[in-house]
């Protein structure tokens, strides 16, 4: 589906089925140099499951056009106009990552817009090391190569993996590579920087009243769950779950145990 937001075309895949705004709503933020693939299977769910879905593609990225937006806080004033435009009072907000924070800015600037918040492979402060960040500005490849490395617990295919054939490293390293080739503006670059110099977090979570999921890979070297801790501590009533045998991509690396805690936080 395409949306006219903020004067551009947004894409947001709606999971296979019709976009219903009457239905609750369930939006899907993905992370750094990424766009909605990556959750594709959690969204066919939940939009054959009783929810109107949006797995946005953020500007710059995927289908949806305009630059890459430059800090969290412009994605969250986005997203703001992305519900609008969709017709959408409130939401849950799903977010991997960089999206993560997009949805704790958004919550924090119109918390009546969000039902409840997921924050999925999530850290605050979300800083990016020096190096990754000179190579995602001069070297776009070796940050990716990097990046993609880091995000799995494994080399190694996943028995669990929702289809024969496919590979979780092999096909997060073509997405990567393919949001460079339609958008040579060194996009990964602008995503780190965005999450690097993000500095509201704690003062975000901390106006967090409505229910609220961490979802963690346990084998998360990119965001490790011990970097949740300044959230956690702001977001008391939140629910942490970690999941086994999982790094940062979780949504490809534990398919089924992600699907069942989103869904299961998400429909009561």
């Amino acid at each position: 589906m395409l949306l006219n937001v903020q004067g551009h075309d947004a894409y947001c895949y709606t999971g296979g089925k019709p976009f219903d705004a009457a239905l609750p709503t369930a939006v899907f933020i993905h992370g750094a140099q990424n766009d909605h693939s990556v959750w594709i299977l959690q969204t066919r769910y939940f939009a054959h499951h009783g929810f109107g879905v949006l797995a946005v593609d953020l500007p710059g990225h995927g289908r949806s056009k305009g630059a890459a937006l430059t800090s969290v806080e412009a994605m969250a004033d986005w997203l703001l106009a992305l519900l609008d435009a969709a017709g959408v009072q409130q939401a849950t907000l799903i977010g991997h990552s960089m999206g993560s924070l997009i949805a704790l800015e958004t919550a924090f600037k119109a918390p009546d817009r969000v039902a409840r918040i997921a924050l999925v492979g999530t850290a605050y402060p979300m800083k990016v090391s020096d190096a990754l960040l000179d190579a995602a500005k001069n070297d776009e490849q070796q940050a990716i190569d990097m990046v993609n490395i880091w995000s799995h617990s494994s080399i190694a295919q996943k028995p669990s993996f929702p289809a024969p054939g496919f590979y979780a490293m092999g096909g997060a390293l073509r997405l990567k590579q393919r949001i460079s080739s339609i958008n040579p503006d060194r996009v990964f670059y602008t995503d780190f920087f965005a999450c690097n110099a993000y500095a509201n977090g704690e003062q975000a979570a901390r106006s967090v009243k409505c229910p609220a999921l961490f979802l963690l890979g346990k084998r998360d070297l990119m965001t490790p769950p011990k970097a949740t801790a300044v959230l956690t501590g702001a977001i008391p009533h939140g629910k942490v779950v970690q999941v086994e045998g999982s790094g940062h991509e979780l949504m490809a690396e534990q398919p089924d145990a992600v699907l069942d805690a989103l869904f299961g936080f998400s429909k009561v």
